[in-house]
This record gives structure tokens, C-alpha cells and sequence, in this order.
């Protein structure tokens, strides 16, 4: 059988578009068209004072990015990265409903469903974390318009830049426990610096819940400056008046300050931070996460009865299989935080190790099945395999961490 690599240099492109899960045709575009299509859905425009602007512009699918969507992404950085005329990147939404939702999903386990050996899980996997590491280690200011739904693969396109903007209007999520696969995209990186010596963050991920509040979102580190809504244009608007200095940074800094404003309210998580600590530190068991939350239920702080209500909804939805291997992934990188001679201490490491696990996982049934029960049928009642935490095989988990064998190879960034 041909290697995932053989076969990435040597198959025509299929790109599926989000509803070919119901298709058993390929789609097999031309370059041609996979080039106009990228141009549609991923603007890119250089303006005479130096800031490039990258406009996502997929809104019936709220942003969610597909292959060419990346790759298009990408060049776009790395063109402007060497260019002397530009200063600094924005990245934007074209509409405040969603900067973007993640991965065009229904199409790779349409893929996945015709052929497992599809070179489109390479393809999509090394295009996505390149993306991430490249953004997160970009030379030049990166400033990202979260403005609206950002959940999975926008977070991950957003999170690891410099200049994070949160409105009134972003919804930050990492749902992917609930489709059998991960919360990928670096998140558990994000998460091991959260407080709580990253309980907070195993929450989030462990749960997919969801933060809706520009005080939770700059609590957890995934905001760093919250700026209205209704203020963004005029933000830009300024900024490309700008006569940019020799360090663009100084100037953002400036406009940001002028823009940006402190939440109206506390973090919710930081007032629910040491029951966090409680049930998510410390490298606990999933089966004693829930026991723990059944408890919390019981309190007669009504704030932590409703936390504990909604975290255990949350965690219920998710595989089996996904939530351990979830819990096993952030405790490792949360481990690694301080220790420079341990790959998961740096994002790239982080990256490699979720790439071996991404090529593995999303081969499961668990990813199929997810899908189909959340995103296509609707019915919202997957059938997991194994369909609970006791049968959940230690080993198959710890396997998927394994060294990729040479014929399909590590991710190189």
C-alpha cells in the first residue's frame, strides 16, 4: 500500500464541500477552480501604510476553513512576513455573527467514510498546525478580530497570535470531545497556562463549554484586549491612517489603549476558580470528575450547583474514549509547563504530538459517528465505541502519542 505521503504528492486534490457527506461522489476540483474558491472565502490586501488585511469570507459556514482555505491562509503570511512594505497583519471576519467555527469537518469524514487511507487527513492536519505554528512564531504584529463565534480550529487561529481582540459578541469553544475526536489545535498548550495551574483550562476542554464573556475569555488567556464590537471598524479605520513606525508594535499598543475597555463584570471562572482547582487538577480521573460534580450539583451555592449542572451536561456529551484521551493529553503539556528540555513545553512540540494524534484518532469510528449524530442527522445520540469510561482501553490511548511510522512522517515545523 502507498504511504499517506506517496499518496499526498501523488492523488489528484479532492476537496469535498460540506454537504458531499450525503454525496458518494468525489469532488475533484481543477486547481483552477480550488484557486478561485480560496479567493472567494480568504481575502487578502495589502494597504498603502503597510497593514495587510486578511478577511474571512465564508459566512453560511460561518468561516469554517477547508484545505485550500489553509493553504491560501498561509501564503498570505508567509509572502507578507518577507515583504518590507508591510508592517503588521489583521485578521478578520466578515461578518460579526462568526470570525470562524473550525474545521470544515463534514467533509473530511466524507473522505474518511469513502477511502480511511484518504491523503486528505494528512493534507488537512499538516496545513492546519502549520498554520498554527507559523502564526504563533510570526515576525510581525498579528492581530486578530475575534468577533463572534470563534470555537476549534478559529481559535487556533486566533489564540497563539500577539494581539488578541475579544468583543461582546465572541463565543469561544472547543467542542470536539462531542464528535469523537480532541481538543486539537494547540488548545491544550493555551490551556496549561490557564490559573489554576491549568485547571481552568482542562475544564473548558473537557467539557466543550462555552465562554461568552469578554471577562472569562481575557481570564483564561485566550483575549488580550477587549474591544466593543461596534468599535472595530472604527479601530481599523484608524489604524490604516496610521503612518506606521519602525515599530508597529508601539503604535497598536497606542491605538489599543485608546480602543480597549475593562468587562463590566468579574470572571465567572475566577469566583468558581477553586472548585475548578477541585475537580480538574491534578490529573484527576474522568470517573472522579463526575463524581465530584455530582456533588458540586448538591450545593447550596448556587452558582457552583449551576457550574457543576452545565459542566456535567457537557462532559457527557463527549466519547468516552475522547475524554480520556483528552485528559491524558493536557495533563502531559500542563507537566511539561517550565521544563525547556521537554518538546510539549513549546508549541511546536505541542503540535508534533497532536498531529500523531490527529492522524490516528480521526480514523476512528468515534469521529463518524460523532459526526453524523451532531452535524448531520441532528439526533444528537452518537453511538460510542467503547460506549463507556470502563471500557476504555489505557493502552489504545497511550498509543496514540507513538512515534508515526517513516512512511508517513512527523509534522515538520
Amino acid at each position: 500500500m502507498q504511504s499517506l505521503f506517496r499518496q499526498l504528492i501523488q492523488q489528484p486534490l479532492l476537496i469535498p464541500t460540506r454537504t458531499c457527506f450525503r454525496s458518494t461522489k468525489p469532488y475533484n476540483f481543477t486547481l483552477r477552480s480550488i484557486a478561485i474558491m480560496a479567493d472567494e472565502f480568504v481575502r487578502g490586501n495589502v494597504l498603502p501604510n503597510g497593514v495587510a488585511l486578511i478577511t474571512l469570507d465564508r459566512p453560511k459556514a460561518l468561516n469554517a476553513m477547508n484545505l485550500d482555505m489553509d493553504i491560501k491562509y498561509k501564503k498570505f503570511l508567509d509572502d507578507w512576513e518577507t515583504d518590507p512594505t508591510v508592517k503588521c497583519v489583521v485578521v478578520e471576519g466578515s461578518s460579526s455573527r462568526a470570525f470562524s467555527a473550525g474545521m470544515d469537518i463534514k467533509g473530511v469524514v466524507a473522505e474518511i467514510q469513502k477511502d480511511k487511507s484518504t491523503p486528505l487527513v494528512q493534507k488537512v492536519f499538516t496545513a492546519e498546525y502549520s498554520l498554527i505554528c507559523k502564526i504563533s512564531e510570526y515576525k510581525k504584529p498579528y492581530i486578530c478580530f475575534m468577533d463572534g463565534i470563534t470555537m476549534g480550529f478559529g481559535i487556533g487561529l486566533s489564540g497563539h497570535g500577539r494581539y488578541r481582540l475579544i468583543t461582546e459578541k465572541t463565543v469561544l469553544a472547543m467542542p470536539e470531545n462531542g464528535i469523537g475526536l480532541f481538543p486539537d489545535v494547540g488548545f491544550a498548550y493555551i490551556a496549561a497556562k490557564s490559573p489554576g495551574e491549568g485547571a481552568v483550562g482542562a475544564y473548558l476542554g473537557l467539557t466543550g463549554n462555552r465562554i461568552s464573556t469578554p471577562a472569562d475569555a481575557l481570564y483564561v488567556g485566550l483575549g488580550t484586549h477587549y474591544v466593543p464590537s461596534g468599535s472595530l471598524t472604527a479601530l481599523k479605520e484608524d489604524l490604516v491612517a496610521t503612518t506606521l513606525s519602525e515599530d508597529p508594535d508601539q503604535d497598536i499598543k497606542s491605538l489599543l489603549e485608546r480602543y480597549s475597555k475593562n468587562p463590566e463584570s468579574e470572571p465567572r471562572l475566577k469566583l468558581l476558580l477553586p472548585r475548578i482547582i477541585s475537580t480538574f487538577g491534578s490529573n484527576k480521573p474522568i470517573k472522579e470528575v463526575i463524581k465530584e460534580l455530582e456533588n458540586d450539583q448538591l450545593s447550596g451555592d448556587t452558582l457552583v450547583a449551576e457550574w457543576a449542572k452545565d459542566a456535567l451536561q457537557g462532559i457527557k456529551k463527549g466519547a468516552p474514549f475522547s475524554l480520556c484521551l483528552t485528559q491524558e493529553h493536557f495533563s502531559r503539556v500542563a507537566s511539561a509547563q517550565g521544563k525547556s528540555n521537554d518538546d510539549l513545553s513549546k508549541l511546536a512540540g505541542v503540535m508534533k504530538a497532536e498531529y500523531r494524534i490527529a492522524l490516528r484518532s480521526s480514523l476512528r469510528n468515534d469521529f463518524v459517528e460523532g459526526v453524523r449524530a451532531v452535524l448531520v442527522d441532528k439526533d444528537q445520540n452518537p453511538k460510542w465505541n467503547p460506549s463507556s469510561l470502563e471500557e476504555v482501553n489505557t493502552a489504545e490511548i497511550g498509543a496514540l502519542f507513538e512515534p508515526l511510522a517513516s512512511d508517513v512522517g512527523e509534522l515538520s515545523v
